[in-house]
């Protein structure tokens, strides 16, 4: 199977993970006005309470599934909720993601085991655990990884954060080459500013990888608008219908790409010279 052209949502099945705000929310109640049923995972559970409800009363269909998306387990459980609720799940989206700000040569091991477990393994996890049961189901479908224009340009400060969305970058773009001959599209969102809680990522550290919050510096200050949640989700749900990889939601995010991409041209060709 090899799909071509645009996915319906309609009547499909939709799992979002950090659907408890922000983006995740936006995306899921997105999805759920074009017609979808949506499971929301999220460690925050009035959070995915409240996007369960607006869902609700609009006449959509969803529900809420606790989940840490860190434990390999607890996203096992999330395809198997999925598969018992609704029979099964078309549109995956790896969103959930925390940020944390600082120069790598200050970064303690907490802060990588955190980081990289919500935004790289968080996002391994869920490919683990759905990826095949959707090639198994024959329907096709997509996966949207949220990653960052952080994982496209490098930023001082952001280090530790720069690497997990760069490997959610590489992962996404594999993905989408991998999944091709099963008529599954891949999309990576790579947003900047957007009006979330990320900046208050600190709330949801577990409690055996927390460090001394008196050190913690100030956020890096983000170059450009910042967008809506529900802008940004409407353009990655238009990636999905129209399977298109990359979801860049800002045009001031051209120039630092195109730098960085005349460094890289410029690095090869200084070797003919």
């Amino acid at each position: 199977m090899n799909r071509r052209g645009p996915i319906e949502i309609d009547g499909r099945v939709a799992v979002v993970t950090g659907g408890g705000s922000g983006i995740g929310r936006a995306l899921a109640e997105g999805l759920a006005q074009q017609g979808a049923r949506v499971v929301i995972a999220d460690v925050d559970e009035p959070g995915m309470a409240a996007t369960v409800e607006a869902i609700e009363k609009r006449g959509g269909r969803a529900l809420a599934a606790p989940t840490d998306v860190a434990d390999a387990a607890q996203v096992q459980a999330l395809a198997d909720r999925a598969w018992q609720a609704f029979g099964g799940a078309h549109i995956l989206c790896n969103n959930a993601g925390v940020a944390l700000w600082g120069g790598l040569e200050s970064a303690t091991l907490e802060d990588w085991r955190w980081v990289l477990g919500v935004n790289l393994w968080g996002v391994i996890h869920g490919v683990h655990a759905f990826v095949p049961r959707m090639i198994a189901q024959g329907q096709g479908g997509h996966v949207l990884n949220t990653a960052s224009m952080a994982g496209l340009i490098a930023s001082q400060g952001l280090g530790v954060y720069n690497t997990s969305k760069y490997a959610v970058v590489g992962l996404s773009e594999t993905l989408a080459k991998d999944l091709r001959p099963h008529g599954i599209g891949v999309s990576v969102l790579c947003p900047m500013g957007v009006a979330t809680r990320i900046r208050d990522s600190e709330r949801g550290r577990p409690a055996h990888l927390r460090t001394a919050a008196a050190s913690r510096p100030e956020p890096v200050e983000l170059i450009g608008r910042t967008l809506s949640p529900e802008s940004v989700a409407a353009m990655a749900i238009d990636a999905i219908r129209d399977n298109r990889l990359y979801v860049i939601t800002h045009e001031e995010g051209l120039e630092p790409l195109r730098r960085r991409f005349q460094r890289l041209e410029q690095a090869i060709l200084s070797k003919k010279t």
